[in-house]
């Protein structure tokens, strides 16, 4: 999706080709909603994580414990 907002008609097309036809008074709330979750995705592709390891590298079983408080 490109970053101009979706519109009603291409919530419909985009639906329907994934099989989830909706009824017409539904579009404009399905593009308002992909309106939504793109903005908040787009602000968290902006963040920095730095020396953040991925999630592979995490091992549940290995943490240090600490009970300092």
């Amino acid at each position: 999706m490109s970053s101009a907002e979706l519109t009603p008609p291409e919530a419909a097309r985009w639906t329907a080709r994934a099989g989830l036809p909706l009824p017409d008074d539904r579009h404009a709330a399905v593009a308002a909603t992909a309106g939504h979750i793109h903005s908040v995705v787009s602000v968290l592709r902006e963040l920095d994580f730095g020396d953040t390891p991925p999630a592979g590298a995490y091992r549940a079983g290995k943490e240090k414990r600490d009970a300092a408080v």
